[in-house]
C-alpha cells in the first residue's frame, strides 16, 4: 500500500475508532401494566414462570425499593416522559377533577424522547440525528387532535392506544400509527386474532432492527397484564387448579417475559449487547389478588392507595459490562429521576429547569448516593380522596388531605405499614410537613380544596 494511502486509512480507521468510542448508549425501556413486584421469580414468586426477566435481573441491578411515578396509569407515564413528579407534571390522575375529562401533556412539556433528540446531544457526540425515538403500546397522555400526541413530544415512530380505557382491549379494532388510526383487520366482527401486545413486540423488533447502527431510545409499554384477564393461550397453566382470571393473569405475565426474551435476543442479534441499557417496570402497584400469586406481598394495599402496594414497583438495569452482574440495590428512587438519569449517561447537558428528578447513574455503577432525598405522589382517586405520600430514607409518610394528620410508617421495621408511629418521632414528622409545605403547585385540572376551620 503506498504510504499516502495507508496514512489516509490509518487516518480513516482513527476518526471510526473514535465514532465508536463517542456513540452513545441505547436505551430500552420496557413496562409492564398492573405488574405487582411479587409477580417475578426474582423478586420471590413461585408460581408464575419468568425466566427471561428473572435472567435480565441476575445479569444487572436489581431494585428492592424503587417506585412508579403514581398510583394508576396515566399520571405514572407522565411522571416518567416529564421528570416531574405528580405535584408538577401535567397529567396528575387518569382524568381531570374538574371535568371528568382526559388531560393532555401541553405543546411545550418535554418529554424524555425530546431531551435525548435535542441539540445538546448533537453538539457532545458530532452527529446531526439525535437519538431515534419510538414507542409502542399504552401512550395515555393525550387525545387524538390534542396536544399531547407522541409524535408531537419527540417520538419518531407510534403505534398503539392512545386511551388508557381504549387499552382495556387485548383484541381492539384499531390502534394508533402515529397520528393515522389504522384498523386491525384481524380482530373484527368478533374475531381474536391479533393480540395487541404481541403486535407492540412486533414492532419493536422491527425497531431495533431498522435502527442498530443509530442510538435509540425505545420505550416499550405493552398492557399485559392489565385486566381484562385474557391470554391468546395458557400454556402450562391450562393444567393448573385455579380460577380462569388466574390462569390468564399468570399466562399474561409470561407473555410479558416473552416479550423480554424476545428483545434482548434481537439486541445481541444485531451486535448491541454491549451497548444498550435494559429497564424493566411496571407502571404502578399490582392488582390482582389470588392469594397463591402474592402480588403485593407484605405491602399494604395495591394500585391506587398511598401505601406502598398502590407505587411500589419492579425495577431492573441491565447493562452488560457496566452494571455489576447479579446486584441488588435498596437505594430508593422513582420515574422522575429516569430522565435525568438517560441525559446523564447520554451525556445531554441543559435539561428542563422543572425536573425535579436526579440522576441515578452513580448507583447503576455501584456509587453510593444519598438515601435520604424525599420523594412525593400525590392521588385523587378512591375512597381516600386527595391524598399525598413522601418517601424519606426509612420513612413513609401519609396524609389524606391538604391538611389532615401525617401517619408515618418505619418502613424497616414494618415495610407493611401496620403501625403508625408519628406520636413517637415528631421531629420527622416536622422536617416531612415542612417538605409538604412547598412540594407542589396548584393546577386547574386538580382542584384540592382545604378544610373549613
Amino acid at each position: 500500500m503506498p504510504l499516502l494511502t495507508r496514512r489516509a486509512f490509518l487516518s480513516t480507521a482513527a476518526v471510526a475508532a473514535q465514532t465508536r468510542r463517542k456513540q452513545p448508549p441505547n436505551f430500552v425501556f420496557i413496562m409492564a401494566d398492573d405488574m405487582g413486584v411479587f409477580d417475578l421469580g426474582c423478586y420471590g414468586q413461585k408460581l408464575i414462570r419468568t425466566p427471561n426477566i428473572d435472567r435480565l435481573a441476575s445479569e444487572g441491578m436489581r431494585f428492592t425499593d424503587c417506585y412508579s411515578g403514581a398510583t394508576v396509569c396515566a399520571p405514572s407515564r407522565s411522571v416518567l416522559m416529564t421528570g416531574q413528579h405528580t405535584g408538577h407534571t401535567t397529567v396528575r390522575w387518569n382524568a381531570s377533577v374538574r371535568t371528568g375529562g382526559r388531560v393532555a401533556l401541553k405543546a411545550d412539556d418535554l418529554t424524555i424522547a425530546q431531551v435525548l433528540k435535542g441539540p445538546e446531544w448533537r453538539d457532545a457526540f458530532d452527529d446531526t440525528r439525535g437519538y431515534a425515538t419510538a414507542i409502542f403500546g399504552k401512550w395515555g397522555l393525550g387525545e387524538p387532535d390534542t396536544t399531547g400526541l407522541p409524535n408531537d413530544h419527540g417520538f419518531d415512530e407510534w403505534y398503539g392506544f392512545l386511551n388508557q380505557q381504549h387499552a382495556h382491549s387485548h383484541y381492539p379494532k384499531y390502534l394508533w400509527r402515529n397520528k393515522t388510526r389504522e384498523t386491525i383487520h384481524g380482530n373484527l366482527n368478533d374475531q381474536r386474532r391479533e393480540y395487541a401486545s404481541d403486535l407492540f413486540c412486533r414492532e419493536a423488533l422491527h425497531f431495533i432492527d431498522r435502527h442498530r447502527y443509530d442510538p435509540f431510545f425505545l420505550y416499550f409499554t405493552p398492557t399485559v397484564p392489565h385486566a381484562k384477564f385474557e391470554a391468546p393461550e395458557l400454556g402450562g397453566y391450562a393444567k393448573e387448579n385455579w380460577p380462569d382470571d388466574a390462569k390468564n393473569y399468570a399466562a399474561m405475565v409470561t407473555r410479558m417475559d416473552s416479550y423480554v426474551g424476545r428483545i434482548m435476543a434481537k439486541l445481541k442479534e444485531c451486535g448491541l449487547d454491549d451497548n444498550t441499557l435494559v429497564f424493566f417496570t411496571s407502571d404502578n402497584g399490582g392488582t390482582f389478588e389470588y392469594k397463591p400469586f402474592g402480588t403485593m406481598g407484605p405491602l399494604r394495599d395495591r394500585k391506587g392507595a398511598a401505601y406502598e402496594g398502590g407505587t411500589r414497583v419492579p425495577m431492573i438495569a441491565r447493562w452488560n459490562g457496566k452494571i455489576k452482574a447479579g446486584s441488588v440495590s435498596d437505594f430508593p428512587w422513582t420515574f422522575y429521576d429516569v430522565l435525568p438519569t438517560l441525559a446523564d449517561l447520554a451525556d445531554v447537558r441543559g435539561i428542563p429547569n422543572n425536573v425535579d428528578g436526579i440522576s441515578v447513574a452513580p448507583t447503576l455503577f455501584g456509587k453510593t448516593q444519598d438515601p435520604n432525598r424525599p420523594l412525593y405522589w400525590e392521588s385523587f382517586g378512591g375512597k381516600e380522596g386527595f391524598h399525598q405520600s413522601v418517601r424519606r430514607g426509612r420513612w413513609k409518610a401519609v396524609r389524606h388531605g391538604l391538611d389532615g394528620p401525617l401517619e408515618l410508617y418505619d418502613l424497616t421495621a414494618d415495610a407493611g405499614e401496620a403501625r403508625n408511629v408519628a406520636a413517637a418521632n415528631a421531629d420527622v414528622v416536622k422536617k416531612i410537613e415542612a417538605y409538604l409545605a412547598g412540594c407542589r403547585t396548584d393546577a386547574v385540572e386538580y382542584p384540592v380544596a382545604r378544610r373549613r376551620r
